[in-house]
């Protein structure tokens, strides 16, 4: 049997105790500095003594894992996959954001490359129905293809959940965000997982090379929802993802091949719940990607989510120019107070 660690075991790191014991896989360790998490784990899992560690490198010398999770907060994830691809792990599911830096990402990539582990990031939207299913649509005839996605959402972060929609257009698309444009908000909230962490929210426009667009608004004065609009020559479809509820309207077959400016035609209408936003089941097809390495979210998905999340702040701090993902003047030094 497979044997798998969990480092950091807050409460999504304790999400992930879960989704390996559901997948029949053998936990053998989980770490955590704060003695109150291992508490909790402890208690939730019915785990041993044995099994609990406050010592990365201690946990996984011992242990000897084939696969490991980090579930910690951003600024430890490099260091901690590096150590573990260093240590013998093949398989390596990082939370996100990928790292706090273009070249911590690089340096993650790299080391796992060198030894031969395989490396996810936990980007789950190319598993759930929330997304599929809007693709399918907008990627058929009736819908005429896809043309822009429109996120409005309350004040997610765009480090923390921002990375998730870039990474979410990649998949939409089959495209890779090309130039970004961003405006955020004056207002810095207080980050719930820490005063020492800041995320920024705001207003960020992706293109890609072809010209597909996403628009996310997610500023600090906004407090309740998410919600994402899929546009398509023919047709859109709105989905409300925390309540689960998809609403499309398509052109008559008869009326497709009129001009866009034609906008007012009838509709066939189609509205359906859909699954909500879950942390379990998609983090599960993720782990089973991951191991067996068949389309999962890569090394290279994960940095290029940050590289976007780069160039928006080099956007907005630039006077909000338009700034390409893969401009050479990106700071790939910089490290950024994400959590």
């Amino acid at each position: 049997m497979m044997k798998a660690v969990v480092i950091g075991v807050g409460r999504m790191g304790r999400r992930h105790v879960q989704v390996v014991m559901d997948m029949g896989i053998s936990i053998a360790g989980v770490c955590d500095q704060a003695q109150e998490s291992l508490n909790e784990c402890r208690k939730e899992f019915n785990l041993s003594p044995d099994q609990l560690f406050c010592d990365a490198a201690e946990m996984l010398k011992a242990t000897k894992p084939e696969c490991v999770i980090i579930a910690t907060t951003s600024p430890t994830h490099c260091e901690y996959t590096c150590l573990a691809a260093e240590l013998g792990a093949k398989f390596i599911l990082c939370e996100k954001p990928m790292a706090v830096s273009l070249e911590q990402c690089d340096r993650m990539i790299e080391t796992c490359k060198k030894n031969n582990a395989t490396l996810a990031i936990n980007h789950q939207m190319r598993f759930m129905e929330q997304y599929t299913e809007p693709k399918q649509m907008m990627q058929s005839e009736s819908y005429g293809g896809l043309s822009s996605i429109t996120v409005v959402a309350g004040n997610f972060g765009l480090a923390m959940n921002g990375t998730h929609y870039f990474e979410m257009f990649h998949f939409m698309t089959d495209e890779d965000p090309f130039e970004v444009t961003a405006w955020f908000s004056s207002e810095k909230v207080p980050n719930p997982r820490g005063a020492h962490f800041e995320d920024r929210a705001g207003s960020v426009r992706v293109t890609t090379r072809s010209g597909k667009r996403f628009y996310l608004e997610v500023s600090a004065e906004q407090g309740h929802g998410v919600t994402a609009i899929y546009a398509g020559r023919n047709g859109q479809v709105f989905i409300d993802e925390l309540h689960g509820i998809m609403h499309a309207c398509v052109r008559k077959a008869e009326d497709r091949n009129l001009p866009t400016t034609r906008y007012g035609t009838l509709s066939d209408l189609q509205e359906k719940s859909i699954q909500p936003a879950d942390a379990i089941s998609p983090t599960k097809s993720v782990l089973n990607a991951l191991i067996t390495k068949n389309n999962y979210p890569s090394g290279d998905d994960g940095r290029l989510a940050v590289a976007t999340l780069v160039a928006a702040y080099h956007s907005h701090e630039h006077g909000h120019i338009p700034v390409t993902v893969d401009d050479p003047v990106l700071p790939l030094e910089q490290v950024f107070p994400w959590a």
